[in-house]
């Protein structure tokens, strides 16, 4: 019985008009689904939502100002692929850090970390929900550790992402903390060519 369903599935295979691997219609052409609405508050209490950020490119990376390592060194390589485009491409970029611990990252927090790392870093936060909205809408994974037993001092388990958006708000590339400067300035450049 199974010698049979597998010759009679290698028939159909074989009579079919479409070549074997070719895309079925309604698949995906591979670009994956990254970004989206939001709607957030900035380190100086002004509502900013993605439109905000139409027609610049976007460095985005979701983090937290008490991460211990990967947020400032994620934030580092970012604000020194930045620092290594020219004048006339860096304007072309909003970078972007949206906390994920908007319960200790109020717009205060925010603006004493992000200047540390590049004067034109904006820092997001808003409500639980809003910050929920806008990982989703950037497929990031985030959450308090299990570990962590103090209500107040506590860590967050996330991933650790910087996004590239084109200017329309589409998915370009993505960068680790790991990721050297050069190659976030050399993704930058690609982005504005094309």
């Amino acid at each position: 019985m199974v010698v049979v369903a597998g010759i009679g599935a290698i028939a159909a295979l074989l009579t079919t008009d479409r070549p074997i691997g070719a895309a079925r219609e309604g698949q995906s052409s591979g670009t994956p689904l990254v970004g989206g609405a939001f709607t957030l508050v900035d380190q100086d209490g002004k509502t900013r939502t993605q439109a905000d950020f139409a027609g610049k490119l976007m460095l985005i990376y979701f983090g937290y100002t008490f991460c211990p390592d990967v947020c400032p060194t994620g934030l580092q390589r970012l604000a020194e692929g930045l620092d290594a485009l020219s004048d006339a491409d860096r304007v072309q970029v909003s970078p972007v850090f949206v906390t994920i611990d908007p319960a200790r990252d109020t717009p205060a927090v925010l603006k004493e970390y992000v200047a540390q790392f590049h004067p034109d870093l904006i820092g997001l936060t808003g409500t639980a929900d809003q910050v929920s909205v806008a990982a989703k809408a950037y497929r990031v994974y985030y959450r308090k550790s299990d570990q962590t037993k103090d209500q107040k001092d506590y860590l967050m388990d996330h991933s650790s992402i910087i996004f590239l958006m084109g200017k329309d708000g589409t998915y370009k590339a993505h960068f680790t903390h790991e990721s050297k400067p050069e190659e976030i300035a050399a993704g930058v450049r690609r982005a504005l060519q094309g």
